[in-house]
């Protein structure tokens, strides 16, 4: 049995975290057990997520298996392209370059900030009166 090569990184935001398999394909999408189509419906949220890959034309070489978990849509589709790209270094560190100047191998460390006891909201303030 020919053992297959899998690229396993994680990719985070917000509190996102996606734990993501790239192996050798035909660029064959899969989330949560579910296909990309499926999982994301959004048109421009699916393009946002393969730009690593459009990027570096490897969309139609690897496979991509993928478990999501916390966040929201938009949180876990930014985990999810961060995952990629770092896979794809793993895969061939001569793309680190490109990666890297487009931003994708970043973490978004952007959070919801908490909100502070006694106010309504991380910033709002409760309105100040004088007298």
């Amino acid at each position: 049995m020919a053992k297959i090569e899998e690229f396993v990184t994680t990719g985070r935001r917000k509190t996102a975290v996606a734990s993501v398999r790239l192996s050798a394909g035909d660029g064959k999408m899969c989330i949560n057990g579910r296909e990309l189509k499926d999982y994301f419906p959004t048109v421009s949220v699916r393009n946002f997520i393969l730009q690593p890959l459009k990027l570096t034309n490897t969309d139609a070489k690897f496979d991509v298996k993928a478990k999501i978990t916390g966040g929201g849509g938009v949180g876990q589709a930014g985990a999810l392209r961060h995952g990629i790209s770092r896979a794809l270094i793993r895969a061939d560190a001569s793309l680190r370059e490109v990666l890297k100047n487009s931003g994708f191998l970043t973490r978004d460390s952007r959070k919801k900030e908490r909100q502070k006891s006694g106010q309504p909201g991380a910033r709002k303030r409760f309105q100040f009166s004088k007298r």
